[in-house]
């Protein structure tokens, strides 16, 4: 809480000194190049006056007359009442810091920002503010309670924030059951009109205002709080309105807290092409700086890993399985490839029911599995171990677990099955990201919630998964070229995701076939191989068993990408159809592009690049890549930032490139 008293005794000032007359409104903040504004104002409804806002980008209304507010258990609601009494001069914010893991480093954070105090109208007035942020790429606002006469404890039943669109937008939904699921399914495309008042709306929220800019709802810092989601609102066909996961413990509230309290960030990231976001850093920017002193033992890089395959081994004189010598064998492969990691998933653990239940004793493991010889063993081999975990077990035994884990020379863990984002369960997380980087332990949640930016706090947090991922085809085909695409503009704005890339059974949508071992993938290899590139994850999977890869020469360009990025560029972005990412590892260009089922031809420009020549070598697919997925062309070519790239996708296809200083250009030409 030490962190908020800055803030809360500015609103402390401002109202104290302004309490004898309204201000006149509205108040205001543009972003740093004057495209992107938020002003802050009250409306008059009847005999009331409500606080609203209104965002414009280029001069053009995006959001109109939005309105602001919570819902407090057993009390009326705040902000439908209120004059605003004060506002801070517009101040500016702009610096940079850097990062042990992230999609571009350093980072840069510029915005303008304000904050506007509000009372309300009464005999018995409570007071509020809103701390507005304008970035040139989104705004962002949240509320803060002061410590005040009625409201020591706070007892929030929901938020009445409010985003009216100017007109019936197309929305590009994820749509969950109920507050307690993965986030793992597909994304629909729909006019706003068309989404049910009793629909519950995840975020990111895509939107394309037509005619006007590209628009994406998410939340940011989100901690001693709970997730907020988007509905419908049955009284007008363009405006969602937000819905805060309710605790499981008390029924009709979703917050228990003391004031001063704060919200996390509402974020409305706008621009005229969405490839913006997936370049923006907002979310990441908006959390509180690096908490751990020393992040020098934090590393981002690639596992490989036994449970997408079913432990499953070629050529091998023991019986693949959760056991020493199947775990050997992938930390094996590992070493041979460079990949720092190896993730032991679910049943390495002492069970009393099974090896997915929540029954682990964490500090002990089941009978085929020899920890002591298999970290000597990846020791030996230069490769670091990380273990699954189901939440539940490492909640009771973090205490234990973590520090036993320290000793052992683990890397991380892996947290599994929270499907939950109430208050609670966002304090395990943090509680999880604290602790672990206590004891030298990165993290990857699982069965989670979508990211909110915690990394830039606790960078030991590296991936998280919430999102229907590579796991799906054990069982179908929900997850396919058409969802990968949708995903790297919706899911992906949030932050990193964990969608298990690496799969090397790639076939046609009238050959696929479900398979538990050894499954099957739609879209072409060039196209997996590319998801390297275009799903952002510090801590990326090459998920399939170890004799997949053999004679595959796509495995050297597995080998070569990072999984972490000093600079990052949407080169081609259309919706549901195709992306192009380009992403810079010190003098080295990755370039990644996946198409929709549709396929797509793609120009792609290298302009990007610094002076000098370049050398490119091409993965693509083969002509005949649409009836045989696993087709694919290396070529190798020189470039420079003069040349222009061609990219034939075929359907499902893609295309992954690497690009480095050619012989003799030195490492000091550096990319622009």
């Amino acid at each position: 809480m030490n962190r908020l008293r800055p803030v809360f005794g500015l609103l402390a000032l401002l109202c104290w000194s302004l309490m004898l007359a309204a201000q006149k409104d509205p108040a205001v903040v543009a972003s740093p190049n004057g495209l992107l504004q938020i002003s802050v104002s009250t409306t008059q409804e009847a005999q009331k006056k409500q606080l609203v806002y209104d965002v414009t980008y280029r001069g053009r209304p995006v959001l109109v007359h939005s309105e602001l507010g919570l819902d407090i258990q057993n009390q009326e609601p705040l902000g439908t009442d209120v004059d605003i009494v004060a506002t801070t001069d517009s101040s500016t914010v702009d610096e940079s810091y850097t990062v042990p893991a992230g999609k571009s480093n350093p980072i840069r954070n510029h915005y303008n920002t304000v904050t506007v105090a509000v009372r309300e109208r009464g005999a018995f007035p409570r007071t509020f503010s809103l701390e507005a942020r304008a970035f040139d790429d989104a705004i962002a606002f949240r509320y803060l309670i002061p410590e005040q006469s009625g409201m020591r404890t706070v007892y929030l039943a929901n938020e009445r924030t409010k985003f009216q669109y100017t007109k019936n937008v197309t929305t590009y939904p994820l749509i969950l059951q109920s507050y307690q699921a993965s986030w793992e399914d597909t994304y629909h495309v729909l006019p706003i009109s068309n989404i049910h008042p009793g629909w519950l709306v995840a975020m990111p929220f895509l939107t394309e205002v037509p005619g006007v800019a590209w628009v994406a709802i998410t939340e940011a810092d989100l901690e001693n709080y709970a997730g907020m989601y988007l509905q419908a609102d049955e009284q007008s066909d363009r405006r969602m309105k937000a819905r805060l996961s309710p605790r499981v413990d008390v029924p009709g509230v979703s917050v228990i807290s003391q004031t001063p309290m704060r919200s996390p960030w509402r974020v409305i990231m706008v621009a005229d092409d969405p490839g913006r976001f997936i370049e923006s850093n907002v979310v990441f920017n908006l959390n509180p700086p690096c908490a751990i002193a020393d992040t020098s033992w934090i590393k981002p890089g690639k596992a490989a890993w036994d449970w997408w395959s079913g432990s499953y081994a070629e050529g091998v004189d023991f019986k693949p399985g959760m056991n020493t010598a199947t775990m050997k064998h992938y930390i094996d492969f590992a070493s041979r490839n460079g990949f720092e990691y190896m993730l032991i998933d679910s049943g390495w653990a002492a069970h009393t029911v099974g090896p997915d239940s929540s029954d682990a004793d964490l500090t002990q493991t089941q009978p085929n599995i020899n920890m002591p010889e298999i970290l000597d063993f990846a020791k030996a081999k230069n490769v670091r171990v990380w273990l699954w975990t189901h939440w539940s077990d490492l909640d009771r035994q973090m205490d234990a677990a973590f520090p036993l884990f320290e000793k052992w020379g683990i890397a991380g863990v892996k947290v599994d099955f929270m499907n939950r984002d109430d208050q609670w369960m966002v304090d395990y997380y943090r509680r999880v990201v604290k602790k672990a980087a206590e004891h030298h332990l990165m993290v990857d949640f699982h069965g989670a919630f979508k990211p909110d930016g915690v990394s830039r706090t606790y960078p030991n947090h590296l991936t998280r998964e919430g999102v229907l991922g590579m796991e799906y085809n054990k069982g179908g085909m929900e997850d396919n070229p058409d969802h990968r695409v949708m995903v790297a503009f919706t899911r992906m704005l949030a932050g990193p995701l964990d969608y298990t890339p690496g799969a090397m059974r790639q076939v046609t949508r009238d050959a696929y076939e479900e398979h538990d071992v050894r499954p099957q993938v739609t879209g072409t290899r060039a196209h997996h191989t590319a998801l390297y590139i275009v799903f952002e994850s510090e801590f990326e999977m090459v998920s399939d068993y170890p004799e997949a890869y053999d004679g595959q020469k796509e495995l050297q360009f597995i080998r070569q990408v990072p999984t972490t990025w000093d600079e990052t560029r949407v080169l081609n972005a259309k919706v549901g159809d195709y992306i192009t990412i380009a992403r810079r590892h010190g003098n080295e260009w990755y370039v990644g592009s996946i198409a929709g089922w549709h396929g797509a031809e793609l120009d792609i420009p290298l302009s990007f690049l610094g002076p000098g020549e370049y050398s490119a070598e091409i993965y693509s697919d083969a002509a005949d890549a649409a009836e045989h997925p696993t087709h694919t062309t290396l070529e190798t070519k020189p470039v420079s930032q003069a040349t222009v790239l061609k990219a034939k996708l075929v359907t499902g296809g893609g295309q992954a490139i690497r690009i480095h200083p050619a012989s003799g250009q030195g490492k000091n030409n550096r990319a622009r």
